[in-house]
């Protein structure tokens, strides 16, 4: 392994020097732009950019004194030059792609810069993991930053894992050079009681000098709020509404407004600078989890910007959210973020300011992407046997295993229903009055009611929870399977058919991982996700091509949610409220505990 990290500001510093003061030349100079500079919330016509050892020399309205005949000159025509997009958070799991075919992906969109939290394979398998994505991060063109997961399980007594995440593992990897800080601190209830773990974890990051994630998935800004914002978390990108945004940016959190594939929830924030006029650098745009097919087809963090200036907010601005208040929160504000002597030399010439079109990519001084064409390799990690065997499912599913026993002599029961909430990552906490049919609980397909599993599939025990979900709005007989199963990552089938949920389990079985869709007893779509049941190593395209088949797939069966996988993903994900299904049973992630499908029978 090789740390593609640009040389050192200190060892390129007597060049960049000299490069500057025109002693020597530089190694490249972008010629006639309008600087967009972040800093002042300037745009400047008519300035030069000089480039040297990968980190900017020189910004100012004439580079000729740079300039030899060895020295690459790129004429910006007038154009926009922006630094290099960052996302501040995401995960690059919930792409469905390795580090190496993310990045692949979202170059030629501008992103140059990402702080990934790979707590999705440190549930798989945990350090190991870990540090399997923070090797192939560091290989890549661009800069991938890596933030030690935090919570694994997200909830202790409420989920089992593949693997646990310890106080140990995090004071471990604060050592390693690409780990930037804590990942999401999920365990919000655990924060606010004081659990030593996860202070311990919190302090073993903060004694090394770098930022710890939060995640308060709660619409309670009373004292459980303050005490986790005491706990330590910089950062939070759970709010939904501009009270959230507001309350966090006044307790000294950075407010993350995410726009990933199913949640958009900048619009609903960006009031609080747009309208109230909150101070715009304590605001900073992220994904949290694109699609493969959003990547490819809709953009990255140029998508996101684009629409923050679309919900008012000045481009400016809008590009400051994207650039160089995340560099700031994450201590980098001298290393990238900007187009400022001594950043490293990421920077995009785009035509305007509003569509964004992405024309020419520039990262550590070397052009990477041109009007949507990666120029560069992405190199890929050697991914050993053990992270491509993590698919243990036991016997063979039946479908009587999915059957809903009633109690007994039960004619009909009250049952509570997950109900799926589209566009955001909170579900509702419904009930359901249901026929009992020869012992079993029957569906309610009339009013969108079908059944839910989670399968156990990281240590072959057969267990498996069965509950009932709503809003998907699936008809006919049908199943959707997935091993991406936010967070503890065992198996989610979701269906209106016994039969066909058991046939949509055993095929993930026979496969290793991924996703697919049955419908009257045959498999209608299917993506391979063989890397920890999470993530494919095959280009980004194949993959978005095949989970495109998926999204129609679940489409023909009747579903009409946007970026339904999504919400089918999440729906195991025990720290967001309120009703949530684990391999320990039902949760009710309101009072974090697990509770009983059937409410009452009669």
């Amino acid at each position: 392994m090789t740390d593609r990290n640009l040389t050192s500001w200190a060892a390129s510093a007597p060049r960049l020097v000299a490069v500057a003061a025109g002693r020597e030349p530089a190694d490249l100079v972008i010629r006639k732009g309008r600087w967009v500079n972040v800093h002042t919330r300037e745009i400047l016509d008519d300035h030069d950019i000089a480039i040297a050892d990968g980190r900017i020399a020189y910004v100012g309205p004439d580079a000729s004194h740079c300039i030899s005949p060895k020295t690459q000159v790129i004429e910006a025509e007038g154009r926009y030059m922006i630094p290099g997009l960052c996302d501040a958070h995401m995960h690059i799991e919930s792409g469905m792609l390795t580090p190496a075919e993310f990045a692949r992906a979202v170059i030629p969109h501008g992103t140059t810069t990402m702080f990934t939290d790979p707590h999705e394979i440190a549930n798989v398998l945990g350090l190991e993991g870990v540090r399997m994505m923070h090797d192939e991060a560091l290989l890549q063109p661009i800069n991938i930053f890596t933030q030690m997961p935090s919570c694994a399980p997200s909830a202790p007594g409420l989920e089992t894992t593949g693997h646990e995440i310890t106080p140990d593992d995090v004071a471990e990897a604060m050592a390693w050079p690409g780990i930037i800080g804590l990942g999401e601190m999920m365990n919000f209830p655990g924060v606010i009681n004081g659990d030593p773990k996860m202070l311990a974890e919190i302090a073993a990051t903060q004694e090394a000098g770098k930022t710890v994630g939060g995640h308060y998935a709660s619409p309670d800004l009373g004292a459980g709020f303050h005490a986790y914002v005491a706990g330590g978390p910089a950062d939070d990108h759970e709010g939904t509404c501009e009270a959230d945004a507001i309350a966090r940016v006044r307790q000294g959190m950075r407010s993350m407004m995410r726009l990933g594939s199913a949640w958009y929830d900048v619009e609903s924030q960006i009031t609080a600078v747009t309208e109230k006029g909150l101070d715009p650098r304590n605001f900073i745009l992220c994904t949290d989890d694109s699609h493969s097919g959003t990547l490819v087809n809709d953009g990255h963090m140029n998508r996101v910007v684009r629409h923050a200036i679309a919900c008012g907010c000045d481009p400016v601005v809008a590009l400051q959210m994207a650039t160089l208040n995340t560099a700031t929160h994450f201590g980098l504000e001298r290393e990238l973020g900007s187009i400022t002597p001594g950043r490293r030399a990421d920077v995009i010439l785009t035509s305007d300011l509003v569509a964004l079109p992405i024309e020419h990519v520039i990262s550590g001084g070397q052009a990477i992407a041109i009007n949507g064409e990666c120029l560069v390799d992405c190199p890929h990690y050697d991914w050993p046997a053990r992270a491509r065997d993590t698919v243990k499912l036991g016997p063979d599913r039946h479908a009587q295993d999915f059957e809903i026993k009633a109690p007994g002599g039960a004619d009909r029961v009250t049952a509570k229903v997950i109900g799926v909430v589209e566009n955001q990552a909170p579900t509702k906490a419904l009930t359901a009055d249901l026929p009992v049919r020869n012992g079993v609980v029957q569906m309610d397909m009339a009013n969108g009611i079908c059944q839910i599993a989670l399968v156990e599939r990281h240590r072959g025990t057969g267990g498996s929870t069965n509950g009932l979900v709503s809003g998907f709005g699936y008809t006919g007989d049908m199943a959707v399977a997935s091993t991406v199963a936010h967070d503890s990552h065992h198996m989610i089938v979701v269906g209106t058919s016994h039969e066909d949920m058991a046939r949509a389990a055993n095929r993930l079985g026979e496969v290793g991982g991924g996703v697919t869709v049955f419908r009257d007893g045959k498999e209608i779509a299917m993506v391979e996700l063989p890397i920890a049941g999470l993530m494919s190593d095959a280009p980004a395209t194949d993959v978005a091509a095949k989970a495109q088949k998926m999204v129609e797939a679940m489409q023909a069966c009747g579903c009409t949610l946007n970026n339904a996988f999504m919400q089918h993903s999440l729906l195991a994900l025990v720290v967001i409220p309120e009703l949530r299904i684990s391999d320990l049973g039902l949760v009710d992630v309101t009072r974090f505990e697990l509770t009983d499908l059937i409410r009452e029978s009669t």
